[in-house]
């Protein structure tokens, strides 16, 4: 299928030309006939479910793959793509979704890094740092070059990737799930910075997950579905639910179903916990709350407001210094630490907001990440020797009941999407059924189908009586799969709703502490 764009002259060539794209990895046929055209000066959305063949197209286009066969064309002429820097010499541009910059060096030096001009580094770094102002000003990303990189908040760093490929002369950018780790507000500040390279004739491809954001910024978007093109549209002719329908090959809900919550027993309480960093800020300041069973309580905030660090204390990743925790009917103070480990003999489950730091290791095969934590359970070892059989056969259950794709209990988690990923983490804690569930970000790059499927199983786990805390950044999750809301601001909880009376603006107002209601649960 070949995607048409009203607003590429009728003499200019498509800056992207994608003709009859092939890939195979061993019997996997990852892009099957793909053709694809991306006009100029546009922004154009490419979605699909994860293992749909998106990333594994935009990597062709990009050189990190060479195509089995097929056609790419640049500008309206055929190009071979063998590596990435083919693609940058035929400037094309990626901004990964984890990004690819040397902490320890400042903005300057990350922009030039392997693009360097001259033998002489000096005279290379000032004729840099013109440029670096030159593009700062034309595209509206102003960032302090001399800035230590990695003391940069996440939307600056995305900032210097894009620096980046303009820097080696692209005007073609790839942009993978680029929203993933930002906040609603750096969301925003990315689109506007869009919308000027738009308008400076750069042509941008957006892989992502959220359809609000294809709707919001795109003027074409393609969909893709086992390996395929399936259709494509002028956004403005389009919606959601029409998307979320092709991407799945079936009808999505789009909202939570979802009997009112029937709340029980506390089963977890919180009583003025607090915690410090290492200059004595308090990064969680002085939070009271209640999980009963039978509800899913969401914490509403935007990152970086102390959500991280109470989930650390909540599982026993962090001692509690101050305050107290019980946790059904068990007290946990300063004076009686408790660990992740006992937590979880406690029936505490928890699915980590970061699931490559915290919820799996990548090298490790997936029936690996699918026992850990459990590692040390009589089911999975034979006196000294761990039971290999039963720890496939425990993995292979959780892939058949969670729809984790592939089934394959050998392969590295690595080489699982990210939706797939989440999954098996997901299916790892809820196995158990815990009577308390902590999940951060639960459908953080994750795709439509995946979300609908994950957002059932929590709702299952409540309504068998567990109780759920829910900590997102996706206002729109927080509304419609959880029974109550709590708003966090500077490590404190600033408000609680109904999420049956919470829209969207009310809940900024609290989250940015502009409204005076609330207090601590």
């Amino acid at each position: 299928m070949t995607i048409s764009n009203p607003q590429q002259a009728a003499d200019q060539p498509p800056a992207i030309d994608l003709r009859k794209i092939n890939k195979r990895f061993g019997p996997v046929h990852a892009n099957r006939d793909v053709d694809l055209q991306v006009g100029r000066g546009t922004v154009h959305g490419i979605i699909g479910e994860n293992g749909a063949g998106k990333s594994t197209l935009m990597s062709i286009l990009y050189g990190f793959y060479e195509a089995d066969s097929g056609e790419i064309l640049i500008n309206g002429k055929a190009v071979k793509i063998r590596a990435s820097k083919d693609a940058i010499n035929a400037g094309i541009g990626m901004v990964h979704q984890h990004f690819m910059l040397v902490d320890t060096f400042t903005v300057l030096e990350n922009v030039m890094l392997g693009a360097e001009a001259s033998s002489s580094l000096r005279h290379s770094m000032v004729d840099a740092r013109k440029e670096l102002q030159r593009l700062s000003e034309e595209y509206g990303l102003a960032v302090d070059p001399d800035a230590m990189t990695g003391d940069l908040p996440v939307g600056l760093q995305q900032r210097v990737e894009i620096l980046k490929a303009l820097y080696r002369g692209a005007d073609i950018l790839i942009l993978d799930e680029p929203t993933g780790v930002l906040t609603p507000q750096e969301a925003d500040q990315l689109f506007s910075i869009l919308d000027t390279l738009r308008s400076r004739g750069v042509s941008v491809m957006l892989i992502t997950h959220k359809l609000q954001e294809i709707l919001a910024i795109t003027d074409h978007v393609s969909v893709m579905r086992a390996g395929t093109m399936v259709a494509d549209r002028v956004t403005a002719e389009t919606n959601k639910e029409e998307l979320a329908e092709l991407m799945v090959g079936r009808k999505v809900l789009l909202h939570v179903d979802k009997a009112p919550a029937q709340p029980g027993d506390v089963l977890l309480q919180a009583d003025n916990l607090t915690v410090r960093d290492a200059d004595a800020v308090a990064r969680l300041d002085d939070v009271s709350l209640q999980l009963r069973a039978g509800e899913i309580v969401g914490i509403a905030g935007v990152s970086g407001n102390g959500q991280t660090e109470l989930l650390e204390v909540l599982s026993g990743i962090r001692p509690v210094e101050d305050g107290k925790l019980n946790v059904n009917g068990t007290l946990i103070d300063a004076a009686n630490v408790l660990d992740a480990k006992d937590l979880r003999h406690l029936s505490v489950g928890h699915v980590a907001e970061d699931r490559h730091r915290l919820g799996m290791v990548t090298a490790f095969s997936a029936r690996e990440s699918a026992i850990m934590g459990f590692q040390d359970e009589p089911e999975f070892n034979r006196g000294l020797l761990t039971d290999g059989a039963a720890i496939t056969r425990h993995c292979q259950q959780l892939m058949d009941e969670f729809d984790v794709r592939p089934g394959n209990p050998d392969l590295k988690s690595a080489n699982f999407s990210g939706g797939n990923q989440q999954k098996l983490c997901i299916a790892r804690e809820m196995e158990r059924q815990p009577k308390v569930l902590l999940v951060g970000q639960p459908t953080r790059g994750v795709d439509i189908g995946a979300i609908e499927f994950i957002h059932q199983q929590i709702v299952k786990l409540r309504d068998a009586g567990s109780a759920v805390l829910v900590v997102s950044v996706e206002l729109e999750e927080v509304m419609s799969l959880c029974d109550r809301i709590l708003v966090m601001f500077e490590g404190r909880i600033v408000g609680e709703i109904a999420a049956s009376d919470a829209d969207a603006k009310t809940l900024g107002l609290m989250m940015g502490n502009a409204s005076e209601a609330g207090g601590n649960a």
